[in-house]
């Protein structure tokens, strides 16, 4: 019986896996297909080289990248998409940055505004929160016995970074945003591999949330995500790791 139960977990937490998976394409790919509507070359257009790079930490396949760039020319020809920030509050006075890619900026508020209030949070005004984050070029390399600590700093600041973040299984890698794709390229000249790259606001402080508050948040940032016009959710709340989660 438990053997039935191990296995019907796993197969729920793949069908979970898979589909955040798919989430995740669907919303690089958009990135990719907006970035390249005027220019599909890479070589000359760094904002869709590094959506590209972006593609590539999470893995999407090599052919999803080529249909996205082919897709711009076709039916995005005529689309006009906005990239929107919103910004807000969740439980607990927790700050939420909320990045949008939209066609229809009326649809994307109600939406985002109806489950921010679902989930116990409200839209605040632009500004109310975002002075406490930091836009920062964040690119995260594995730690292998091959990749020495001294190497990846000296090829970070070769290459312009700002600071280099050693943890545990990863060196992680700051950058200001406009020196990001110089950075990122001269790192993957040297051969190095990314699981994220990308600009993302980052906090200055991070609060920690317990109990209800935490089951809340979760919810809202879940519920944030799954929306197709939502690109990314920043916050300041230090979230535990899965396996204490559990």
């Amino acid at each position: 019986m438990s053997g039935h139960s191990h296995s019907a977990n796993i197969a729920v937490k793949k069908a979970k896996t898979d589909a955040i998976k798919g989430r995740i394409f669907t919303k690089v790919g958009r990135e990719i297909a907006v970035a390249a509507k005027n220019n599909p070359d890479p070589d000359t257009n760094s904002k869709l080289a590094d959506a590209i790079a972006k593609a590539k930490s999470v893995n999407m396949p090599n052919d999803n990248i080529k249909r996205c760039i082919a897709k711009a020319a076709g039916e995005l020809s005529g689309a006009n998409y906005e990239e929107l920030t919103y910004e807000g509050y969740g439980p607990a006075g927790s700050a939420i940055i909320i990045k949008t890619l939209t066609d229809n900026k009326n649809r994307t508020v109600d939406f985002v505004r109806t489950v921010m209030r679902k989930h116990g949070g409200s839209l605040g005004n632009s500004g109310c929160v975002s002075f406490t984050f930091t836009n920062t070029g964040v690119i995260m390399i594995e730690r292998t016995p091959a990749l020495s600590e001294d190497a990846v700093m000296e090829y970070a600041l070769d290459a312009g970074a700002d600071d280099v973040i050693s943890n545990d299984d990863s060196f992680e890698i700051h950058t200001s945003p406009s020196e990001f794709s110089s950075v990122r390229k001269y790192l993957e000249d040297k051969g190095l591999n990314f699981f994220e790259a990308e600009v993302r606001m980052l906090p200055q402080n991070k609060i920690t949330l317990e109990g209800e508050d935490l089951v809340k948040f979760n919810k809202l940032v879940d519920a944030l995500e799954d929306l197709d016009d939502v690109q990314d959710v920043f916050h300041n709340v230090d979230l535990p790791d899965e396996d204490e989660e559990e």
